[in-house]
């Protein structure tokens, strides 16, 4: 519903450009906003105009328009006079009072609403002032999943979506593009982050799995408050970009999982270089063989134990040995050292971070 000052502020400005008087009723007769200085109709024949299938009607010398919220009767308006330029100027307000009531919805939309909300385009009042018009509650915990899969997926999947989730008033639901849907979930006092991997893999269950590219669902931490849910929303996005760079095998991906990888991800590439650089001078951690590169991979996925990686490479405990000795002379980096281990491994998550930023459009 319009306030009634922005209605009066409205009649007001068409009586000047018009020069004509306008009164704006509700669908029961009363007065909400006039410039006339007394309107001589009696309430009755307004109810009866409201009833009738007339769209406009002339009446004791006044025009009667109905003003129409979709297909809802929302204000009856009158302007006086029946001449031809009367009914051309109640017309175009009738026009200008919906398209006002049309953008005044949109404005308090609850989908537009969590749209700005997420992109940090509301002050702290008008969060919550516009959630308390919209009936949205604001200390309630929440969090942001953001689903990304490929732009041919079929159209029915963000209506899939809606429907695992229901009716629940406190879901949202909505389309970013083509390729990314967010769905901002209320939780319960009980539920955790064991209960949000459990939502994304349902998610993922009714969009499905398949194909070739893979469809990743990423989500934040829990905030327990509606002004924090753009900060839920920007951590589901960084995990999303993460978990493509480092953990390309994981469909589903947390902001609190990300470790080190959240850390490379913010640094700029300048510094990423001259790390490169200073650690391995004119070579690149990537410029090993694929044979040297899979041991490195293994003996970090089993923590630096030289018995159990040469046991899942089905080779013998002195063939690693060499490996790793022959790694150190052309690198100075022992992996068997702790230190060493851990630079070696940080290098490799920041060369990768480095070529996939390469392969964005800037």
């Amino acid at each position: 519903m319009i306030s009634n000052q922005i209605l009066q502020n409205t009649i007001e400005g068409l009586k000047n450009i018009s020069k004509m008087d306008m009164g704006v009723l509700d669908v029961e007769g009363k007065v909400l906003v006039s410039t006339f200085p007394e309107i001589e109709i009696n309430k009755s024949e307004i109810l009866n105009f409201a009833q009738s299938q007339a769209e406009s009607q002339t009446m004791k010398n006044y025009q009667f328009f109905k003003v129409y919220d979709e297909h809802q009767l929302e204000y009856i308006l009158i302007t006086k006079g029946d001449s031809d330029e009367t009914f051309l100027v109640g017309k175009m307000a009738t026009f200008q009072l919906q398209s006002l009531l049309t953008a005044y919805k949109e404005r308090f939309d609850k989908d537009n609403f969590i749209k700005n909300l997420l992109l940090d385009n509301l002050l702290l009042v008008d969060i919550y002032n516009r959630a308390k018009k919209l009936h949205i509650e604001v200390d309630v915990r929440r969090v942001v999943f953001i689903l990304e899969a490929s732009p041919d997926r079929d159209q029915g999947t963000l209506e899939n979506i809606k429907n695992l989730f229901g009716s629940k008033s406190g879901d949202f639901i909505t389309a970013v593009d083509e390729k990314s849907i967010i769905i901002v979930k209320e939780l319960a006092p009980g539920e955790d982050y064991a209960q949000a991997n459990k939502i994304a893999a349902s998610i993922l269950d009714v969009v499905g799995r398949d194909g070739e590219e893979r469809t990743h669902i990423a989500y934040g931490t829990i905030v327990k408050e509606l002004k924090e849910v753009s900060r839920s929303y920007k951590e589901a996005r960084m995990a999303l970009d993460v978990g493509k760079i480092f953990f390309d095998d994981r469909d589903i991906i947390a902001y609190s999982s990300l470790g080190i990888g959240r850390l490379i991800y913010q640094l700029p590439i300048p510094l990423c270089k001259m790390f490169i650089k200073e650690i391995f001078a004119n070579k690149s951690p990537d410029d090993f063989d694929e044979e040297t590169l899979s041991t490195i991979n293994k003996f970090f996925e089993n923590n630096l134990n030289v018995s159990e990686t040469s046991r899942q490479l089905y080779i013998h405990r002195n063939t690693l040995v060499y490996r790793l000795d022959k790694l150190q002379k052309s690198t100075g980096l022992d992996l068997r050292v702790f230190e060493d281990a851990i630079t070696f491994k940080i290098a490799l998550m920041v060369v990768r971070y480095m070529k996939y930023m390469e392969t964005l459009d800037y």
